[in-house]
């Protein structure tokens, strides 16, 4: 079995309504994705022969999901108050509103789905929201 691995990294916000603790009000992380593909046969001809896959093709994958949540709050739909959420808008914040707790452990799951869903062999996603702190989704 051949398993490659790529990673990419994004900076944003996030809270955790109704946590009690200091995760439950607005902080920031270097969040770090890390997916691993897997498959047991290489590419046999052509310009990607003895590849499982081309890494800029994985590394475009994980980086455009990276990409597309840099620099922004990312909240759980509902989470604010309309009243906050239209003000923040009007102030030209990036908010990124998503159906789950921004939680590692979701993110993982959303990211693995994504890139499955691109046709992707991924094998799992592990999402670091600090250098120590990761979870890892598979099926």
């Amino acid at each position: 079995m051949y398993r490659l691995k790529t990673s990419a990294a994004f900076d944003s916000a996030h809270f955790l309504k109704g946590y009690v603790g200091k995760c439950s009000n607005i902080h920031g992380h270097r969040w770090t994705i890390e997916a691993v593909f897997s498959g047991s046969e290489l590419v046999s001809e052509g310009e990607k022969r003895g590849m499982l896959i081309d890494f800029g093709d994985i590394k475009k994958a994980v980086r455009g999901l990276a990409d597309s949540f840099d620099h922004a709050l990312i909240i759980e739909k509902n989470s604010l108050s309309r009243k906050t959420f239209d003000a923040l808008s009007e102030e030209g914040f990036n908010i990124i509103e998503i159906p789950f707790r921004p939680t590692a452990e979701n993110f993982a799951k959303m990211f693995f789905e994504k890139l499955r869903d691109k046709g992707l062999p991924v094998w799992n996603v592990t999402v670091f929201e600090t250098p120590e702190n990761c979870a890892v989704y598979e099926e």
